[in-house]
C-alpha cells in the first residue's frame, strides 16, 4: 500500500512536470495499482478500548468448551481471565499459570478480523517446565525458552478458517511472533517481540 502511494506521488510529479493535467492513461493504471494493494493487504481490525471482549474456546486435548466475557467497560474481569487461565492449564500435568492478558486480546483480535463463527481450538496454551522438558526430549520441535512456559503463547486453528488465512490475519496485527505450522493446521501467536517462522 505504501508503495502504490509512492507510485501515484511519483506519477503526478513526474506529470506535474510535463503539465497541470494528469493523462488518463497513467491516472488509470496508478488507479489499478492503489486497488491491488488495498485487496491484498491484510485486514487489520481492533476491539475499541471499551469494546466488551469474550473469547469461545474448545480444548483438542481434553474436549473442554469455554465461552467467557473476560473485559467489559475498560477492564479485565478478574472472573473471565482466572477462567481461561484454567482452561489453558498444562493439559499433561493439570498445572495452571498466570497468563498475559494481551494474548487474550490477540485470539479477541483474530475473532473479529477473521469474521469466524467458531470457537478456536486449542492445542496447547500454557506448557509446564517439565512437559516442555519432556517434548523436547521427544523431538517434537519445542524451543527450550519458549514462551508458552510464560503463560504468553498459545497454539490454535479454527474450523471456518483456514489456517494460512489465521497466519496472514495474525501477521497482520503486528503484536507478537506468529509460528505457521500448515502441515499440522495450526498456528502459535504470543505475546513476545513481532517475528514469524
Amino acid at each position: 500500500m505504501v508503495w502504490a502511494l509512492r507510485y501515484n506521488r511519483k506519477m503526478l510529479r513526474v506529470s506535474s512536470e510535463r503539465g497541470p493535467h494528469l493523462s488518463r492513461r497513467t491516472f488509470l493504471r496508478g488507479l489499478a495499482v492503489t486497488a491491488a494493494c488495498a485487496v491484498a493487504a491484510p485486514r487489520v481490525v481492533l476491539a475499541r478500548p471499551d469494546e466488551r471482549r469474550f473469547l469461545s474456546l474448545v480444548h483438542t486435548h481434553t474436549g473442554e468448551r469455554l465461552t467467557v466475557t473476560y473485559f467489559d467497560h475498560g477492564e479485565y474481569l478478574a472472573d473471565g481471565i482466572e477462567a481461561l487461565e484454567a482452561f489453558l492449564k498444562d493439559h499433561r500435568t493439570g498445572e495452571a499459570h498466570v497468563m498475559d492478558a494481551p494474548l487474550f486480546d490477540i485470539l479477541n483480535d483474530l475473532r473479529i478480523s477473521t469474521g469466524t463463527a467458531a470457537p478456536f481450538q486449542v492445542i496447547s496454551g500454557y506448557r509446564s517446565p517439565h512437559t516442555n522438558a519432556r517434548l523436547r526430549e521427544q523431538g517434537r520441535g519445542v524451543a527450550g525458552g519458549s514462551l508458552h512456559m510464560q503463560g504468553r503463547a498459545i497454539d490454535i486453528r479454527l474450523a471456518d478458517v483456514t489456517c494460512a488465512r489465521l497466519r496472514d490475519a495474525a501477521l497482520g496485527l503486528r503484536r507478537g511472533g506468529v509460528g505457521y505450522y500448515g502441515t499440522s493446521n495450526f498456528i502459535h501467536v504470543d505475546t513476545g517481540r513481532v517475528r514469524r517462522w
